[in-house]
C-alpha cells in the first residue's frame, strides 16, 4: 500500500519529534536519574516505556480515537497520580539511601529492568494531553482522513526513533556520569540533587493532575 506522505513530510515529522523528545520535560528527567544512579540499562528500560507510551497515543491520535480517550479521562486521571506518587517515592527513596551502589553492583535483573519499563509507562501515559498535542500535530504532515497503512507503519517508525533516540541519549550521558563519579561524598551529593528532582517532579505532576 502506497503511502501518503512525502519525503520532505516525513523528515519534517522526525525533526520536529525529535527536537520535541529533547526538551526538558518529566519523562527526560525519569531517564536521567535513572540513568545516572543506576546505570545506562536503567535508564533504557525507562526510555523504552515512554516510547511505548508515547506509540499508545499515536495510535490513539491517528486513528481518530481522541474523543474515546477524553471518555476514558478518569482513567488517565489514576495513571496521572499513579505517576505522581511514584516519583515522590522515588526521591525519598534516593533521599534515605546511604550512598550509590558500584556500577558493578547496580540491580540489572529482568524484574528491576522491567519496574524501570513500567515507570516510563505509567509517568508517558498519566500525561493525556499528550493524545491532543499529535492530534494536532499529525494533520500537518499527513492527511488522517486518507492515511494507509504503509503511513501508519512510517510514523510508528519515526516515533520509535526520534523519541527513542532522544531518550536514549540522555540515557547514555547521564550514565557515563555514574561511571565517572567517584567517592562517597560526590556519590551522595548527586544522589540528593536527583533525590530532590524526583521530589518536584512528583509534585509538579500531581499539582497539574
Amino acid at each position: 500500500m502506497e503511502m501518503t506522505m512525502n519525503l520532505i513530510e516525513i523528515v519534517a515529522l522526525f525533526v520536529v519529534m525529535t527536537i520535541l523528545a529533547l526538551i526538558p520535560s518529566t519523562s527526560v528527567a525519569l531517564v536521567v536519574v535513572r540513568s545516572s544512579t543506576a546505570g545506562f540499562w536503567s535508564g533504557a528500560a525507562v526510555a523504552a516505556g515512554i516510547v511505548l507510551g508515547d506509540l499508545v497515543f499515536v495510535f490513539f491520535a491517528v486513528l481518530g480515537m481522541v474523543a474515546l480517550a477524553e471518555v476514558m479521562g478518569g482513567f488517565f486521571l489514576v495513571l496521572r497520580y499513579m505517576a505522581g506518587l511514584y516519583l515522590i517515592w522515588f526521591g525519598i527513596s534516593l533521599l534515605r539511601a546511604k550512598a550509590f551502589l558500584p556500577v558493578r553492583s547496580v540491580d540489572h535483573s529482568a524484574a528491576s529492568l522491567s519496574a524501570n519499563f513500567a515507570s516510563g509507562l505509567i509517568v508517558t501515559l498519566g500525561d493525556v494531553k499528550a493524545i491532543f498535542f499529535y492530534a494536532s500535530l499529525f494533520p500537518a504532515f499527513v492527511d488522517l482522513g486518507a492515511v494507509t497503512l504503509a503511513d501508519i507503519a512510517l510514523i510508528v517508525i519515526i516515533t520509535v526513533v526520534a523519541v527513542g533516540g532522544a531518550k536514549l541519549a540522555y540515557a547514555g550521558v547521564a550514565g557515563r556520569v555514574l561511571s565517572l563519579v567517584d567517592g562517597f561524598r560526590a556519590r551522595r551529593t548527586l544522589n540528593m540533587t536527583a533525590g530532590g528532582f524526583m521530589l518536584g517532579a512528583g509534585a509538579y505532576v500531581l499539582a497539574k493532575a
